[in-house]
């Protein structure tokens, strides 16, 4: 009799235009256009090793593994599902050369994450605090939206620690905790460029994306920042060319 607990019902969707293929729960988190933006926002080139902490499904990791030919990315997530669900993406998109994910707790990391290993680190963090809201009953998306025992502090802490010297940090979070993510990076990094994303004309950021690099010491810069929506409600044409059409996000030089 086998003792593995079968996976959540789940669809088969589609990101980047149809480019990337992804197996998700029906019920519970569901894949957003955020893990899209980070993976355009991580200046990766062929010869990087990048690692996506809480990569959940494999969203982001998938995305950039596409856009970025070459490059090697690694997930971790501790929900076991997730990982799961992960494993079956990189199969279904023939990655599993450069693509792989593991189940595991950033507070306690597996032995195989080297720290120091990675050219990149990239994070689509929960974004709220245990504090400040009400958990959703569903697990996984309570695991996804509420910080747990690991708040930001410990996200960037270990993100510090397993990028190598000089390699770069790409965070996506809320706008309102922008003060908070600088505050946590600013010891130990520098470069830091934050990019809003606004959804519409005249509307207050909801998003950030916050790349910085370990151990620099330039100044921070604000970049304009990338305008999502049109009045009607339709894509921009540069939000289009990211979320479609697997464009970069230019954050740096």
């Amino acid at each position: 009799m086998s003792l593995t607990t079968p996976l959540p019902e789940v669809s088969e969707d589609t990101l980047l235009g149809g480019r990337v293929r992804l197996r998700q729960p029906i019920a519970g988190y569901r894949v957003a256009i955020d893990p899209v933006l980070l993976a355009a926002a991580v200046p990766a080139t062929s010869a990087d090793n990048i690692l996506d902490i809480g990569c959940g499904v494999g969203a982001a990791s998938l995305c950039l593994a596409m856009r970025v030919p070459g490059c090697r990315v690694v997930g971790i997530d501790r929900q076991r599902d997730a990982v799961r669900l992960a494993s079956d993406n990189i199969a279904l998109n023939d990655l599993g050369a450069r693509v792989s994910v593991m189940t595991g707790d950033l507070l306690h990391p597996p032995l195989r994450l080297e720290p120091g290993g990675f050219s990149q680190v990239m994070a689509n963090p929960p974004f709220l605090e245990a504090a400040s809201t009400s958990a959703s009953p569903h697990p996984g998306k309570a695991a996804a939206s509420i910080e747990g025992e690991a708040d930001l502090g410990a996200w960037v802490r270990f993100a510090l620690a397993m990028v190598c010297n000089r390699g770069g940090i790409t965070f996506v979070h809320r706008a309102d905790r922008l003060g908070q993510l600088l505050g946590e990076l600013a010891p130990r990094a520098g470069e830091i460029v934050v990019f809003p994303l606004w959804p519409g004309d005249g509307k207050p950021a909801k998003r950030v994306v916050v790349h910085a690099r370990k151990g620099s010491g330039a100044p921070l810069r604000l970049m304009p920042g990338l305008v999502l929506h049109r009045p009607d409600g339709r894509n921009t044409e540069a939000a289009e060319a990211i979320l479609r059409h697997g464009a970069p996000m230019r954050l740096v030089p």
